[in-house]
């Protein structure tokens, strides 16, 4: 398949998407939108793809919203700024349903929605030249489907205050607030984020399918009768085919070959 926006490459099990309008530092139009929403799930759903790594070209990660649309948006009635705005919400919300772990390779800055982004991905590997923060506000903007996420990374106060300060952070203050879980030299990224993605790749792909369901599943669900949900998913692991191959390989000494089932 080919994209207007993105590139779109799998190597040794790892699909890599990159935001591709570098001259317009990557802002997530709504094409740029439509291609991570199918190409994302494009991964998902690809029995051959264990783990997505999501960055972008350039020196920019992502700007965010697109100025120009906005502007677009000032004529519109609402039904049909509603019915636009669906494909926002579809995209922020693949990060709770997709079963392929998501790791953001922050190259540069991401604001707005690039932070939302990178906290919806599972993994975050920033450089440190990498820059985050909730610009929305200065803009007269509010960042509506991206909040969630950043609330959940960094929490209740600090989702606050990276809202109403608007404030652009750098790297480190972004892994203290946990936006990104790793912030590693520029020059070093691209290597780094292969390594990492490699290792979440080597694991059996049924084993972290659950384990992503079990996460995000019972994340919505009521404490006691979690417990119930997560005894069924055990049920299905200790059925499958990938946790006999993992115990052999493992009293074998060797690597298991796993087949996702």
């Amino acid at each position: 398949m080919s994209y207007e926006t993105i590139l779109y490459e799998v190597t040794d099990n790892i699909a890599k998407i990159t935001m591709n309008l570098p001259e317009m530092r990557n802002p997530l139009t709504k094409q740029l939108t439509k291609d991570l929403i199918v190409a994302i799930r494009t991964a998902d759903q690809d029995r051959d793809v264990h783990a997505i790594i999501l960055t972008g070209a350039g020196k920019v990660f992502s700007a965010g919203g697109n100025l120009n649309e906005f502007k677009e948006n000032f004529e519109k009635a609402v039904p049909q700024l509603h019915h636009e705005g669906k494909e926002s919400t579809e995209l922020f919300k693949l990060g709770a349903t997709v079963k392929t772990p998501i790791i953001a390779s922050v190259n540069g800055p991401a604001l707005g929605g690039g932070t939302g982004l990178v906290a919806m991905s599972h993994i975050a590997i920033a450089s440190n030249k990498a820059k985050l923060g909730l610009t929305e506000l200065k803009l007269g903007l509010v960042p509506f489907v991206i909040l969630p996420w950043v609330r959940r990374a960094v929490g209740d106060r600090r989702a606050m205050e990276l809202m109403l300060t608007a404030e652009i952070i750098d790297a480190e203050r972004a892994k203290d607030y946990e936006l990104v879980h790793r912030v590693v030299p520029h020059e070093e990224l691209e290597e780094e984020t292969w390594a990492l993605a490699k290792i979440v790749a080597s694991h059996s792909p049924l084993a972290v399918n659950l384990g992503m369901d079990a996460y995000f599943t019972t994340e919505q669900m009521d404490f006691m009768k979690s417990f119930d949900y997560l005894s069924t998913l055990r049920l299905v692991s200790f059925q499958s085919e990938d946790l006999k191959e993992g115990a052999s390989a493992f009293l074998e000494k060797r690597k298991p070959k796993w087949q996702g089932k």
